[in-house]
């Protein structure tokens, strides 16, 4: 029987898809990656995985259970999710999916609501004695400060304030705002970790990479940098109760004083893994051996350090579409 494995809301995740596809021929040749989206026709993934199919929108009463139906046609035994509005739909029915023999390599549910939540993270974090920004009381602000939503993604709703006279009522009109120390970009450098945890919950690799631009929230141009992140990481979060599969952490780091400070986790792939792929630190590689091949993983750094990634736009053209 093959053992096919399905990236879900496969999007633009191109080479996500095909680093998938070069490990999993490696262990089982016959098997195949496959995808869904919601638009499959539309998906740049789509078009390049073994084969994909449509499903309905997440908010849909009949996604888990046309899901489960696509598994079986497919012979699916795998899940990997890849964008944080499927994250607790997945989890909800981690058991569902289970006993109709298919695993989803996603961490629990209370790791996947701290998460949605960046004050529920900050106080992760401060349990776990690693450093926040500094959160004001409304009433005791001190300048220049940063604003962001507790629920936010993508940077929207994002505010620089320098001084009081830059602050409005909307400011004030939402509760969902943090009012925070502003880290400066000018002294800071800001990491996107890749850090990968086992079945037993411990961590088995991380790959801080340097975001030298930005692009709607994803990284344009990175650089792998074995720095003091990985330390700091394999101290303060060596175990995490429920973490499973990538989870994507954030840090500043000051160029002068090497302060670390924690943003947040998006237990996920992140959008510039595909770096620390191509570096060697092989995540697909670690999920085909822990639950197709029911092996152990132990940690390694065996990652290339000073690695650079420039990303362009490329073109997938289909003839004939009805899109």
């Amino acid at each position: 029987m093959k053992k096919n494995i399905l990236i879900s809301s496969a999007g633009k995740r191109v080479s996500l898809v095909k680093a998938f596809k070069k490990e999993l021929k490696l262990y089982y040749p016959e098997s195949l990656i496959l995808t869904c989206d919601s638009n499959p026709e539309l998906s740049a993934a789509c078009t390049i995985s073994d084969g994909c199919f449509k499903v309905p929108r997440l908010d849909d009463s009949t996604y888990i259970p046309e899901l489960v139906d696509k598994c079986h046609e497919n012979n699916i035994v795998l899940i990997i999710p890849t964008i944080d509005t499927e994250l607790l739909l997945l989890s909800d029915n981690k058991a569902l999916l289970s006993s109709n023999g298919i695993e989803v390599v996603i961490s629990s549910n209370n790791i996947i609501n701290t998460c949605r939540d960046k004050r529920l993270v900050h106080s992760f974090f401060k349990s776990n004695k690693v450093t926040v920004a500094q959160e004001y009381n409304k009433e005791e602000l001190k300048f220049p400060l940063f604003i962001k939503p507790r629920d936010g993604s993508r940077s929207i709703d994002t505010f620089v304030i320098k001084t009081k006279d830059d602050l409005n009522d909307y400011h004030f009109s939402n509760d969902k705002f943090m009012f925070l120390e502003y880290i400066d970009h000018s002294q800071n450098d800001e990491y996107t970790c890749d850090t990968y945890y086992g079945i037993d919950n411990q961590l088995k690799a991380v790959v801080p990479r340097k975001r030298i631009e930005v692009r709607d929230g994803e990284v344009n141009k990175g650089k792998t940098d074995k720095n003091e992140l990985v330390d700091y990481i394999k101290q303060h979060l060596n175990e995490i109760n429920g973490a499973r599969g990538c989870l994507t952490m954030q840090f500043f780091l000051n160029r002068i004083t090497r302060r670390i400070v924690a943003i947040e986790i998006n237990p996920r792939f992140g959008g510039g893994y595909p770096l620390s792929y191509l570096a060697g630190a092989n995540f697909p590689g670690k999920i085909i051996q822990e639950y197709l091949l029911n092996e152990s993983i132990t940690y390694s750094e065996s990652w290339e350090d000073n690695l650079l990634m420039l990303r362009y736009d490329d073109e997938i053209i289909i003839r004939n579409s009805n899109a």
